[in-house]
């Protein structure tokens, strides 16, 4: 996606925002670019509050003086906005690749709405050519990889680049789990992952996105859940 495509579907979010909101705030580059802009208009005298969904973007909010609450604070957001790395026509989501699956997931379902900025690519006719991010407690990572093998994925503990295990925000592994070409039932495999023992969060958003706002090189389109 290029810097223009990005900035085109972050502008069109923010264009969402009200005074005195609270938001939800995003993770990753298309994220990082709706965070740009809305510094930039904090500066000009906007007044919200937001949570952010990652330790990056907390820093780049801090760095823009954007303030910053928390869901003890503020349980309910009025918009939360974020990326993803899949969508397919019924708004259904793959997310993790950034590894903030589960803080996503919380802010995502702590708002009244939630936007999402992809870019075309993103768009699928079925979910799964990108692998799904499964965030589990490390004890658990053999016996769940041994029982999501076995129902047709390939599974891959997400490293670093020095070959050590990933650790998300909140302490935990992430599998990735590469059903392609395709996840017939979202909804469904959802279901049977957050009923194993041992996964914390899964990067299916089934139900959840209000609507993606796609941005091409010189226009946006909406598709609406």
């Amino acid at each position: 996606m290029s810097d223009e495509a990005k900035t085109l579907a972050a502008a069109a979010a923010l264009d969402l925002v009200e005074d005195g909101m609270r938001l939800g705030i995003g993770t990753g580059s298309t994220a990082a670019a709706f965070i740009d802009l809305l510094g930039a208009r904090v500066a000009q005298g906007l007044t919200v509050t937001g949570v952010p969904t990652s330790e990056r973007s907390a820093r780049q909010c801090r760095d823009l003086s954007i303030p910053l609450t928390t869901l003890d604070e503020t349980p309910e957001l009025d918009l939360a906005v974020d990326g993803a790395d899949e969508f397919d026509p019924a708004l259904n989501l793959i997310k993790g690749g950034g590894g903030a699956l589960l803080r996503e997931k919380i802010v995502a379902a702590a708002a009244a709405r939630f936007v999402v900025i992809a870019d075309a690519g993103k768009q699928v006719d079925v979910l799964g050519r990108f692998p799904l991010p499964v965030e589990i407690v490390p004890m658990a990572m053999h016996p769940l990889s041994l029982r999501i093998a076995g129902w047709g994925a390939q599974v891959t503990l997400r490293q670093t680049a020095p070959g050590e295990p990933f650790v998300s925000d909140e302490g935990h592994h992430i599998l990735d789990c590469a059903f392609g070409p395709s996840i017939g039932n979202p909804a469904e495999l959802a279901r049977r992952l957050s009923a194993l023992p041992g996964v914390v969060e899964h990067g299916l958003f089934c139900g959840m996105a209000e609507r993606v706002i796609i941005g091409h090189a010189d226009r946006v389109e909406t598709l609406m859940g």
